[in-house]
Order: structure tokens, then sequence, then C-alpha cells
């Protein structure tokens, strides 16, 4: 029987996506022509790129490592906030302003399903959660601040189509982490001498 944890697939999309969007976000932070918009993006890349490292080093402490696989969308995303678009359009294009659910559900919330989470990987976990719930009401108040400002036309959509777009993308990015877990825990344990996460 294998000694693999039942939630190395987690840790590693976790591990992979935090550092994509650290990439992406330190690269529009390099573009933005406002500092107060610059000032959020450096905060919360930060933070990204911190979760990247901490979940690939916790990886690599429970005897594992990190797969990363090409993601054909990270090209995009690195043109699009290159761009010339506004900083309320790559918004609006990444949907980052709604990642922010309030005290709906959301993603994280099935995360303390699996009992069988050791201690150091749930408070790795747990500071994870509060962080980026944090950096998604900043993301939400950054542009908030854009459309106050008048920066770009944000009310071309109504508001029940806003918040049913994004109920839409909560229940797609929680399929695809279910089933990024189901096709990890469905390959074969590797041997000792190398193994490699999920």
């Amino acid at each position: 029987m294998s000694d693999k944890p039942n939630y190395l697939g987690l840790l590693n999309a976790i591990a992979v996506a935090e550092s994509a969007a650290c990439e992406y976000l330190t690269a529009w932070a390099d573009t933005t022509p406002s500092p107060d918009v610059r000032n959020v993006l450096l905060t919360v890349a930060a933070r990204e790129g911190e979760h990247g490292m901490s979940f690939a080093k916790r990886i690599n402490e429970l005897g594992y490592e990190v797969r990363r696989k090409d993601d054909p969308n990270q090209e995009k995303t690195l043109a699009l906030v290159r761009s010339d678009r506004s900083d309320l359009k790559k918004f609006e294009k990444l949907k980052l302003h709604q990642l922010d659910t309030g005290d709906q559900p959301d993603i994280f919330d099935g995360f303390f399903k699996d009992h069988s989470i050791d201690i150091r990987t749930g408070e790795l976990l747990g500071r994870y959660i509060a962080e980026e719930r944090d950096s998604a009401r900043l993301f939400r108040g950054c542009y908030e601040q854009l459309v106050a400002a008048g920066n770009g036309s944000a009310n071309a959509t109504s508001e029940s189509l806003q918040s049913l777009d994004a109920k839409v993308d909560a229940l797609c990015r929680a399929v695809d982490e279910l089933r990024q877990i189901v096709v990890a825990q469905a390959m074969p344990a590797p041997t000792r001498k190398s193994r490699a996460a999920s």
C-alpha cells in the first residue's frame, strides 16, 4: 500500500498555479500607469510567489517534487497583461474582481474535507486560504476604485449577469481542481527513490 498523501495533487496544483500567477501579476505591475494598481499587484504577486515556493517546499519535505506541465493559457495571459489595454479591462478579462465571494462558499471551503491532512500541511493551507481571500478583497477594492475613477466602462453588463458569470467561473475552477486531484490519485505510486508529486 502506498504512503503517498491523498492531498499531494492539491499541493502540486497550488504550487504550479501560484507560481504562474506571480509571473503574470508581476508582468502586469511593470506595465500599469497607476501606482495604486501597481501596489496591489505587487502585494498579491509577492504572496503568490511565496505560496508557490512554500507548497513546492512542502511537497519536497513529503518526499516528492513538483510536477509542472506546459500551460498554453499562461502565454495568452502574459500577452494580455503586457498589452496596452486599460487596467480595468485587464481585471474584467481575467475576472480577478469576481474572486471575492464575500460570505458565499468559495473553492477553498472544501480543502479540509480530507481528514488525513497532516498538521504542517494544514497550517500552510490555512495561511494560504486566508491570504487568497484577502487578495481577492484587494482585487475587488482596486477594481471598484478604477470603476469609480471612470477608468473605462464597467457597467456594460448587468449585476445579475456578472454574478452568474462569477458563479460559473467558480464552479469551473472547482471542477478543474477535482479533476486534477482525481487524476493525481489515480496515478500509480512511484518508487521511493524517484517519487514525484502528482
